[in-house]
């Protein structure tokens, strides 16, 4: 184990080795700027590989890809959760990018004109850190979860894997976004199901027709890319909302829960004598609990002062300006609806290291100025 009181330095630190820090190291390498990625996963892919197993992408492989590779499929195939996997650990291979995996970041803070990164028994120092790591690190689950009988079986859908983890018995699936929906309809072949909650609307085409794959994922995405984002007025006027509130249902429609025999029920609002409790009063005889209710951002590690009020850091465009080094790739809704997305991360990544190209600059200019002011001094000394 390193010593911690010998930290490794590097230039630019990378943390999160998904597909936006491998695309911010992309980056970073065809500018030639020393740097390491570090991932608290033991392979890379695994935040794409261990998630459920029926898991597929939502857009076809031809926006799938990161730069400088295209992904590896017929181009109007929608990859699984695990071709995905595979290809980032590809892609990372392919340009010999340094990544560390293994290795979880407890602590990011400043001293003097530093950042300092503790991960176990490591230390790092690095002039330019980025987090390259997606809003949804961390399982939230409502308080009251906690008071359900034990013999029901709770999962949140970040460990829902398949239908075999659940007991016999009926399940109550609490969230209708995609995750809820989509666990929703497999789950319903082999138990009683019940899905708490009230969708965000709805896709209105089919994403899977020759229609949606080659024309309307297209306009879709355009919008998302474009037209949503902090740089309009209707993008300006929307974030706030589309931040926080679970997107649209893709693949699944509405009437796709009815044909399953999926039982429709109001908010989960409590517990009572052991069981989730619904706002029409009544109290569901389940054996399972898949919690499909979202994620926080998960960054309590980040000790520095760049929060608002609602928990989560302040940025322009993924660069932090209070905190001169510091940026964000992969965030939700970051720059754009996309922002998030195999194929909005490289807009977003290239600006970050395009920031830290003009800062290594302006730093370099800086130390030649004094050096050059000492060396006149001391000449007319």
């Amino acid at each position: 184990m390193a010593n911690t009181q010998n930290p490794q330095r590097v230039e630019t630190l990378v943390i999160g080795g998904g597909q936006a820090g491998l695309t911010v190291g992309y980056y970073l390498a065809q500018h030639g700027i020393p740097f390491l990625i570090l991932d608290a996963h033991l392979r890379i892919g695994d935040a794409w590989r261990l998630r459920w197993d029926s898991l597929r992408l939502f857009t076809p492989a031809r926006y799938d890809g990161l730069p400088g590779m295209r992904f590896p499929a017929r181009s109007d195939a929608f990859p699984t959760k695990d071709q995905m996997a595979d290809y980032l650990e590809d892609y990372a291979a392919h340009f010999n990018l340094p990544v560390r995996t293994g290795t979880k970041v407890d602590k990011l803070s400043r001293q003097g004109d530093r950042f300092v990164v503790s991960a176990g028994g490591r230390s790092f120092e690095a002039e330019n850190v980025v987090v390259a790591m997606g809003s949804h690190q961390q399982s939230r689950v409502p308080a009251f979860a906690k008071e359900l009988d034990p013999n029901i079986r709770q999962l949140h859908s970040l460990e829902y894997r398949n239908p075999a983890q659940l007991k016999d018995g009926a399940v109550l699936i609490v969230g209708v976004g995609n995750s809820g929906a989509d666990i929703a309809l497999e789950v319903a072949r082999t138990h009683r199901t019940w899905l708490s909650g009230k969708e965000s609307g709805h896709v209105p085409f089919r994403i899977e027709t020759f229609a949606g794959r080659f024309i309307l994922v297209r306009i879709v995405r355009f919008i998302g890319h474009h037209v949503l984002t902090v740089a309009t007025p209707i993008g300006r006027r929307l974030r706030p909302t589309l931040r926080f509130q679970a997107a649209p249902l893709i693949r699944v429609k509405p009437k796709d829960l009815v044909a399953a025999g999926i039982e429709r029920v109001a908010r989960v609002s409590g517990v009572k004598d052991g069981r989730p409790l619904v706002e029409d009063g009544r109290a569901l005889d389940v054996a399972n609990v898949i919690w499909c209710t979202g994620f926080s951002n998960g960054f309590s590690w980040i000790d520095l002062p760049i929060f608002g009020t609602d928990g989560e850091p302040i940025y322009d465009r993924g660069i932090v300006s209070s905190v001169p080094g510091l940026y964000f790739v992969g965030l939700h809704f970051l720059y754009a609806m996309t922002s998030d997305t195999v194929s909005g991360v490289p807009r977003d990544a290239k600006r970050a290291v395009d920031a830290i190209v003009r800062r290594l600059s302006s730093v370099k200019t800086t130390w030649d100025q004094r050096v050059g002011e000492e060396a006149g001094a001391v000449a007319h000394g």
